[in-house]
């Protein structure tokens, strides 16, 4: 099973719930997509903090999965840093592309970039996950 089928086939009830749709999954990079709903924008049209936050984590937590050693019970976020940079619009989708930064043993560390279809970056999310054993 290639990594993405593995993510394809996981449960994973708040990325569904968001709409998010892995389209690229490997040890170096992890991709996924999400359309801009009403209910995930603030005023304006525009999307939420909280839902360009929420996209961000669960890329870069399926991008730990991906990378857990073997003896790995699953991972858990430790710390986020969320630098929103621009917005998106109500029926926009969302690119969220996560790389490595730190593979560790009991750490892994990832920056997630969110950017809009045509390339407007949206934010640029580092976070840390604990990898449990």
């Amino acid at each position: 099973m290639t990594p993405l089928e593995k993510l394809q086939a996981m449960k994973m009830p708040f990325a569904e719930l968001k709409g998010v749709e892995f389209i690229e999954a490997g040890r170096d990079r992890v991709v996924a997509r999400m359309t801009v709903r009403p209910d995930l924008c603030t005023l304006h049209h525009t999307i939420h903090g909280g839902a360009v936050m929420a996209l961000a984590d669960s890329v870069g937590a399926a991008a730990t999965v991906i990378n857990l050693p073997e003896d790995a019970k699953g991972t858990t976020t430790l710390e986020s840093k969320t630098n929103f940079i621009g917005g998106a619009k109500e029926g926009t989708t969302v690119i969220a592309t996560a790389t490595p930064v730190h593979r560790g043993r009991r750490t892994q560390v990832w920056t997630t970039r969110l950017e809009t279809e045509d390339g407007k970056l949206v934010a640029v999310v580092t976070q840390t996950q604990l990898v449990l054993v």
